[in-house]
């Protein structure tokens, strides 16, 4: 007997994204609204005018979830068509209204604003999860605002920073990116009723060329499909071909790749801290983190949303060049393309942005590693401001700055070619020429981070703390994750 181990099954479904996720592009959501499209459609119809009967409408309301998946599919096999597959399928269960479903519609007057729908559902789900992870980063910063780590520019030791104030970069890139998909959600329009070509023609047929009842049947179904929706402000493009214009596909995979973007840049960060053993993401008690090296504690999580992040990035061209390639009113290879690249991008960010929840929500930081990797190198950092002070105090700033440089070369010397310890601030003791000079001060870790502890507080009172009373409790549930 056949099983669904026998056949290839995706891993969004099985490993990666939420059940939350797989429901709104799950084949009985989608086929369930398309019903519910027929309805508001059919209830518009009757109260404009048209005849359509109280028991046609009612017979439709009674058979909304009731799909024989079965039977549609045996229509579709003989149809080579899933919309009339469905109106056939609705039809065999509700044979009194069987005469008025899809009446009027072209496919993609139920398709595209389903569609829409689905992408606006799916949108919402993303900001919360994104908020979440800005929550969550931004309770990491407060914990750490004031802990001095060693910044870094080209990967190479800079000028200190504090661990709050890094995690307020990465923060800031998801905050962006909710701003980004929160602003394409509430852009989001339906087709409306516009029918094969969108000049609505064969609307102005059913109602004898009287344009504004066709305007007032949009307009009702509207209000009916927005009602359903929760969306009580939705409107329509102002004019469309078969379809809503495809550009909004790329619009909205791109702000999803740029969501994927700030997952990938943190998971990388965290994964170079990882190896530093400076901060690391949570690991189980009985994780194993090598099959070979029992020792090993894999980024294993970030790498997974990194490999997830990277996925998401890749399918943005697929929007560009179906949106470019849609030939006067509509060509038809869109349909197979949007079928994989739009449900499988939520579905991939919803999973990586879900890791991120549990990542940044249990990050650990090694506080002694940090301070050892900073003490290493904060006397070379903090050379220039120990020339200056030097100087105040009367010494010749030529001479200063030569014998900061040789004390600095031979403690360079010592880490490099012998491993060990930076001994910069003990030559630099012994010399007379600094007597003067309180070296403590000077190489204070916490003087030396600048302003990073006050930008992590106004990071949190001008960014985090919106984002949050925007949303809420939502943003506290905890994040489901498949490890």
């Amino acid at each position: 007997m056949a099983s669904a181990h026998d056949g290839y099954q995706s891993p969004l479904e099985t490993r990666n994204a939420s059940v939350e996720m797989r429901s709104i592009f799950s084949a009985r959501r989608k086929f369930s609204l398309w019903r519910r499209i027929w309805l508001a459609l059919a209830e518009s119809q009757r109260e404009i005018g048209l005849p359509v009967s109280a028991e046609q409408v009612e017979d439709l309301r009674a058979h909304l979830d009731d799909i024989d998946f079965e039977n549609a599919e045996r229509h579709e096999r003989r149809l080579r068509h899933d919309v009339m597959a469905h109106v056939h399928a609705l039809g065999d269960v509700a044979p009194l209204a069987r005469p008025i479903v899809h009446l009027g519609m072209t496919s993609q007057d139920v398709v595209c604003n389903a569609d829409i729908v689905i992408l606006r559902q799916a949108l919402g789900v993303i900001e919360r999860k994104l908020a979440r992870v800005v929550d969550r980063l931004g309770r990491f910063a407060v914990r750490h605002r004031d802990l001095p780590t060693l910044g870094f520019t080209h990967y190479q030791p800079a000028q200190p920073t504090t661990v709050g104030k890094r995690a307020t970069l990465w923060a800031q890139d998801f905050a962006i990116a909710l701003a980004d998909v929160e602003s394409r959600r509430d852009g989001l329009r339906l087709k409306g009723l516009r029918g094969a070509t969108g000049t609505q023609a064969s609307f102005l047929g059913l109602l004898d060329g009287q344009t504004k009842k066709v305007d007032r049947l949009e307009e009702l179904f509207v209000q009916r499909l927005g009602a359903l929706a929760d969306w009580h402000d939705a409107r329509c493009h102002d004019v469309c071909g078969q379809t809503y214009p495809r550009i909004v596909d790329a619009q909205i995979l791109s702000s999803l790749a740029v969501a994927a973007v700030s997952v990938h840049k943190c998971c990388n960060d965290l994964r170079l801290l990882a190896n530093l053993k400076e901060v690391e993401e949570p690991f189980e008690e009985d994780q194993i983190g090598s099959s070979a090296m029992p020792y090993k504690r894999n980024p294993m999580r970030c790498e997974r949303a990194t490999g997830l992040a990277r996925f998401v990035m890749s399918l943005v061209q697929n929007g560009y060049d179906t949106a470019a390639t849609q030939w006067l009113e509509r060509t038809l290879d869109d349909s197979s393309n949007r079928r994989l690249s739009l449900p499988e991008a939520f579905l991939a960010l919803d999973g990586a942005l879900d890791i991120m929840a549990n990542v940044c929500g249990g990050l650990v930081v090694h506080e002694r590693v940090v301070a050892a990797h900073l003490d290493a190198e904060l006397p070379f950092m903090l050379s220039e401001n120990l020339m200056l002070a030097a100087a105040r105090a009367g010494a010749d700033r030529q001479e200063a700055h030569e014998r900061i440089r040789v004390h600095s070369l031979a403690a360079g010397e010592v880490v490099k070619r012998h491993g060990k310890p930076n001994d910069l601030l003990e030559r630099l003791a012994r010399d007379p020429f600094f007597a003067a000079v309180d070296l403590a001060s000077i190489y204070d870790a916490r003087a030396a981070t600048g302003r990073a502890a006050e930008q992590v507080d106004q990071f949190i009172h001008a960014i985090v703390e919106p984002i949050r009373r925007r949303y809420g409790s939502s943003i506290l549930e905890d994040a489901t994750l498949k490890v």
